[in-house]
């Protein structure tokens, strides 16, 4: 199958379900707010290495998250309860990011978060539309995650963890915020046991795609959030 080189004078993007079989659709382009945004809109996220271009994706089947199915474990439960770490939203999202992309680094020698995209997100976070949760314990960076929001959709892009469970928390916490808010989802992008086994379940891109479409409708929830709590 065809995949597409994407034109430096246009935002456009070729239909997501004409991505390739492993998901892949297109490559070039930049990582400019606005490009960025039109991505997430039609189901197309970057992901890409240093010595590579940037290449944008679409998978089928999409791995997604209903806020209100998350699956807590007993022993989450109980950290939750007892406020074992401290949950925060938009408090330190530049610290994420680069807390992501050291994470993925030390495991895996290599990392997608190269040093483009770690700017571009923050520049979207400086916008309004990409936010970060933190969890914290005894006043240190303990765990987190990032993504983008719009509309009543938000993309999971990556979360890491020092101390055990503390991922998870965060997850947890962004679940019950964006329930609060009526978000219908979180999009997890590709399958992973770690996701699955917190309740995140796998979609066809068709269905996922009909899901965006209907919530983008809804005026994206911008600027600084805070954690209202579980």
């Amino acid at each position: 199958m065809t995949v597409y080189l994407l034109s430096d004078s246009s935002l456009e993007f070729p239909p997501a379900r004409l991505a390739r079989y492993d998901g892949l659709l297109c490559i070039g382009g930049d990582l400019t707010p606005q490009r960025l945004i039109n991505a997430y809109k039609n189901g197309i996220f970057p992901w890409f290495s240093a010595q590579e271009p940037i290449l944008w994706w679409s998978p089928d089947p999409r791995l997604v998250l209903y806020p209100d199915k998350i699956n807590i474990s007993k022993s989450l439960n109980k950290k939750i309860r007892k406020s074992y770490f401290e949950v925060t939203i938009d408090k330190a999202f530049e610290e994420v990011i680069r807390a992501c992309s050291k994470y993925r680094g030390e495991r895996r020698k290599s990392t997608w978060l190269v040093d483009q995209m770690v700017e571009a997100y923050i520049n979207l976070h400086c916008l309004g539309y990409a936010h970060s949760v933190e969890t914290w314990r005894d006043g240190r960076l303990a765990g987190g995650l990032y993504g983008v929001s719009l509309g009543r959709v938000f993309f999971g892009e990556s979360m890491f963890s020092y101390v055990s469970d503390a991922s998870k928390t965060a997850l947890a916490g962004l679940c019950s915020y964006l329930k609060h808010h009526d978000f219908d989802l979180i999009d997890c992008q590709v399958t992973s046991a770690h996701l699955l086994s917190m309740g995140a379940e796998e979609i066809s891109r068709g269905r996922f795609l009909k899901q965006l479409t209907a919530s983008i409708k809804t005026d994206s929830l911008t600027g600084r959030w805070n954690f209202e709590g579980f």
